[in-house]
C-alpha cells in the first residue's frame, strides 16, 4: 500500500529562522512560505534528490503545532508523509485494522494540493502519520 516516502515534516517555532539554517548551513534549495489556513501551519519545504523535508510553524491559536511545540519548544519531528495510490481505499483498509483516521475521516488537501488523510500516533508505534494521494 506504501508508495515513496514523500517528506518528513519538522515543527519549528521560527519558520524563518529554521528556512536560514537549511539555505545557508546545509546550502538546500528551500520554498517560499505558504499557508495552509484549513491545517493551521505555515509550511515551506526543503528540496533534497530522494524527498522533501517540511518545516511548519504554526498559523493562529488553534494551530495542532502550537501544542506541540509547547512541550518541545526548540521543534522536532511532527510526522512522516507516505504516498499510497489510493488515499480513500488505503482509509477503508487501515479502519478495517483497526487504525484511527484523524478528524473526520474524509481526505483533506494538503500543501501539494493532493488529498492528505493523518493517522493516529498511537496505532503507529508513536509517530503521526500522514498519508498523500500520489
Amino acid at each position: 500500500m506504501l508508495g515513496r516516502l514523500n517528506h518528513v515534516a519538522i515543527a519549528v517555532p521560527d519558520l524563518a529562522r529554521g528556512t536560514e539554517v537549511y539555505r545557508s548551513m546545509l546550502g538546500a534549495t528551500v520554498s517560499a512560505p505558504q499557508a495552509e489556513p484549513a491545517h493551521g501551519v505555515t509550511v515551506v519545504f526543503v528540496e533534497l534528490p530522494n524527498t522533501k523535508i517540511e518545516l511548519l510553524e504554526p498559523l493562529g491559536d488553534a494551530s495542532p503545532i502550537k501544542a506541540f511545540l509547547e512541550k518541545n519548544p526548540a521543534g522536532g519531528i511532527h510526522h512522516v508523509c507516505y504516498e499510497v495510490a489510493d488515499i480513500l481505499a488505503a482509509r477503508d483498509h487501515l479502519k478495517a485494522q483497526g487504525a484511527r483516521v484523524l478528524g473526520d475521516g474524509n481526505p483533506k488537501t494538503g500543501a501539494h494540493g493532493k488529498p492528505v488523510l493523518f493517522l493516529h500516533p498511537k496505532d503507529f508505534c508513536g509517530t503521526l502519520v500522514e498519508l498523500e494521494q500520489a
